[in-house]
């Protein structure tokens, strides 16, 4: 579950509560601490509360950017298109140099810790992270990291193929594209030992996407065993 804040958690809510309709399934929270510069998750006790019961319930809370916008320069038209276009300036860590990224990575360290909640994993927003970033993290204790296409194991940085399905919702023919995209991707992983989920607080708008999302994981749960990501990091290194 992405983008996991105060301001977004009915969002979240909505649509974790449609996936328990099918099953109870562990699920990774990507927590983003001061989810565009808005409400800090340290200050909004009911948050903090939400999050404590779903880490009872056997969830997962990983570290998912800072602010979770794209605040740095532009160079050139494709860095248009990428950060701009493409993620709608939200790619945090996209473009941070890595003295940036480490200040960033280290308060949401904190974050985590203040509240005394497990930390093993950080998901740049976007799945993007730039060569800063990843000199950054060798500065933290991190299990894992997950790309658009790879989990990545820390701190050997081994690279393990798992697609993550997922939906852009922000037209009509965007969430057609990715439903059609999502069921051919799904039919190609079937093979694979690892399918991933990818859920966003928008989805819960979007009654098809909902419904779809629940149809995926119906699917999904025929063969597979769902599991978070900090349990998956932990599988795939000690079966490596």
């Amino acid at each position: 579950m992405h983008d996991v804040a105060p301001e977004t958690w009915d969002r979240c809510q909505h649509l974790l509560n449609a996936l328990d309709e099918v099953a109870r399934v562990p699920t990774t929270m990507l927590v983003v601490p001061e989810y565009h510069g808005g409400r800090a998750v340290q200050d909004d006790p009911a948050f903090i509360a939400a999050m404590n019961a779903r880490l009872a319930r056997g969830d997962e809370l990983a570290l998912h950017g800072y602010s979770h916008l794209d605040d740095q320069a532009l160079h050139g038209i494709e860095d248009y298109v990428m950060r701009r276009l493409y993620t709608a300036n939200e790619g945090e860590y996209s473009a941070l140099p890595a003295s940036i990224a480490r200040t960033r990575l280290r308060r949401g360290v904190e974050c985590f810790a203040a509240q005394q909640w497990p930390l093993f994993g950080f998901v740049a927003p976007a799945w993007l992270m730039s060569v800063g970033t990843w000199e950054a993290l060798a500065d933290f204790q991190f299990s894992y990291v997950t790309t658009l296409r790879h989990m990545v194991l820390l701190p050997e940085t081994r690279k393990i193929r798992a697609p993550s399905l997922t939906y852009s919702t922000r037209s009509a023919w965007r969430r057609h594209t990715s439903h059609l995209w999502n069921r051919h991707m799904l039919r190609l992983q079937r093979e694979r030992e690892t399918i991933r989920l990818g859920l966003h607080p928008a989805d819960a708008e979007h009654p098809d996407v909902v419904k779809r999302w629940q149809e995926i994981l119906e699917s999904c749960l025929e063969d597979r065993v769902p599991v978070t990501k900090a349990a998956l990091a932990e599988h795939l290194r000690t079966t490596a």
